[in-house]
């Protein structure tokens, strides 16, 4: 009997490595369907918002400003020189369109562009969470730096629901 024992332990050992773990990419899983939202409308969706949360990478993004056409967006970043002088610096990125509330931007500095995708916005256009297919980053951006917990709440719902770990989600100062 034991020696039965230890052959079922070993074919339930060997069953379970064969199990798929899901794919995990930045901090996304990849497994779980991702889609931009459908009431998206570039006109409304123009103008400033600051950064309410966003992953590690971009912790020093404090807004970004989404021009009418849509054909750039300027994410303004606060940053210290060698001086150690602080303040923002604010960097134009082109902008081409690739679907309802999707965005390819084209990092200025070359090094890599990155793909945006509108996840959901409030009735009021003044909440909305971002994020990209692969992962690799997201953001809760708002109209306003205060007040709307209830908007955050439902962005971070979005984030959870299409699959991004919010336990690195960092609210914005």
């Amino acid at each position: 009997m034991p020696r039965a024992a230890w052959g079922i332990g070993l074919a339930l050992a060997m069953l379970a490595g064969c199990a798929q773990v899901p794919p995990t990419t930045g901090y996304r899983d990849a497994s779980i369907i991702i889609a931009s939202t459908t009431r998206f409308e570039p006109q409304r969706f123009a103008g400033d918002w600051v950064v309410r949360a966003a992953y590690p990478q971009d912790a020093n993004l404090r807004g970004v400003t989404a021009r009418q056409d849509g054909a750039a967006f300027t994410l303004a970043w606060h940053r210290c020189n060698a001086a150690s002088q602080c303040g923002t610096v604010a960097e134009v990125w082109p902008a081409r369109a690739m679907g309802q509330g999707r965005y390819v931007l084209r990092d200025p500095s070359g090094t890599a562009d990155r793909t945006l995708w509108v996840l959901w916005v409030d009735d009021g256009f003044r909440t909305t969470a971002i994020g990209t297919p692969d992962g690799g980053w997201g953001w809760i951006l708002d109209r306003s730096s205060t007040g709307g917990a209830d908007r955050i709440a439902a962005a971070r719902e979005v984030l959870d629901f299409n699959g991004y770990d919010l336990t690195r989600l960092a609210i914005q100062p």
